[in-house]
């Protein structure tokens, strides 16, 4: 646990969740602004929208701050998925324009760009390889090759689609050096950071990144249906509106205006009513927490937390995939004997929140978690996965 944590999450007694890689705790203060914002529209309707005006430009202003970038090239948006299509169906891509991507990418950044079939663009999918040359009977996912991605590059190329991390196995890609190789070339890079942000520090600028979009309810702790999509400048000029509405016109509330004046910076992509009870969540835990704390104490922290958890697991019954430390993440995949389905159910009736796609168990600490909790959640692993063998 880093310092200063005690009083931001002071309950450390109930169910041990492992599982920040999928529906996360709400942060109590987000669940109150939620409960502020919506309090004072059961009691005053439009009335009482007037105390939440600053909602957005918050976000705006929170996001880039954690992000490195300008307020304006933050918009608000529901989750990955939505941002993703709007970036895809956007982008001016021509027939016989290509995409690299990875065989087993989360379906929120596989969808958009296999839709862009219909234009005539090829999506390349890069083959599953592990990294460090391992092999797996089971044939579950493990990683991709920045080697391969450089032989399938041609001078077609236009979208590099990957995500930070890997939902399933928790391989990271370096982005400075995928995004360094991305600039070189005149590709724009675009990135699912749904399992990083909140987890890993992240620069978009310093990464080379033209699109990242993120969930606001793993790693961020904050409302389901929330989410942040970054755009930088040059990039988002690219892009054509694929959702329209009046909340990203210039004139917004004189709706008798009907000229097409569409804002050039990230309010483009918030292009009607958005959740602003979910905005004034997100901007709950974001100042609370993820602007307080350093990012790469925050990562340092998770990455010891898996290390007590994994000393403390039997090496016969728990194996887990480990990747070089510019591939480590959030996610550690652990190899187990028997039936994750049954195994999980079990785990959560013991006391222990973790999930399981693709076969595997994964572990997923966050830092404000403590080491007796690592160290119990490993006995109760233990015990549930030799029963089951």
């Amino acid at each position: 646990m880093l310092p200063g944590t005690t009083d931001l999450f002071p309950d450390a007694d109930g169910p041990i969740f492992l599982g920040h890689c999928s529906v996360s705790p709400l942060y109590r203060t987000a669940a109150r602004a939620i409960r502020d914002f919506t309090d004072d529209i059961a009691a005053r309707g439009v009335g009482g929208l007037k105390n939440h005006f600053d909602i957005l430009p918050r976000l705006h202003d929170n996001g880039a701050r954690l992000l490195g970038c300008a307020a304006a090239d933050i918009s608000f948006v529901h989750n990955t998925a939505e941002a993703l299509s709007m970036v895809a169906n956007g982008y001016p891509f021509a027939p016989g324009d290509q995409i690299i991507s990875y065989v087993h990418e989360y379906p929120s950044n596989h969808y958009p760009w296999v839709l862009q079939g219909r234009r005539g663009v090829e999506l390349i999918l890069l083959a599953d390889r592990d990294p460090l040359g391992r092999s797996d009977p089971g044939n579950r996912p493990r990683g991709w090759s920045m080697d391969e991605l450089e032989e399938r590059v041609t001078a077609r190329t236009r979208v590099v689609a990957i995500s930070h991390v890997q939902f399933s196995s928790g391989y990271a890609a370096d982005l400075r050096l995928l995004g360094g190789f991305c600039r070189e070339r005149g590709i724009d890079l675009v990135v699912d950071c749904a399992q990083s942000l909140g987890c890993l520090p992240l620069r978009a600028e310093a990464c080379h990144i033209a699109a990242l979009a993120a969930s606001g309810w793993k790693w961020l702790l904050g409302p389901w249906a929330s989410g942040l999509l970054y755009t930088r400048s040059d990039f988002r000029r690219k892009l054509q509106p694929v959702m329209t509405g009046p909340g990203m016109m210039r004139q917004h509330l004189d709706y008798l205006d009907h000229r097409w004046d569409p804002h050039d910076d990230g309010r483009l992509f918030e292009y009607s009513t958005v959740a602003w009870d979910h905005a004034a969540g997100l901007n709950a835990v974001l100042e609370e927490v993820f602007l307080r704390f350093d990012g790469a104490a925050i990562r340092d922290e998770v990455f010891r937390l898996q290390d007590v958890f994994l000393a403390h697991c039997d090496p016969d019954l728990v194996r887990p995939l480990r990747f070089d430390r510019a591939n480590r993440s959030g996610i550690v995949a652990l190899e187990v004997g028997g039936d994750v389905g049954k195994i999980m159910p079990r785990l959560a009736a013991a006391g222990v929140v973790m999930t399981g796609p693709a076969g595997y168990l994964r572990l997923a600490p966050h830092f404000y978690q403590q080491d007796r909790q690592m160290i119990g959640a490993a006995a109760i692993v233990n015990r549930i996965c030799a029963e089951q063998r």
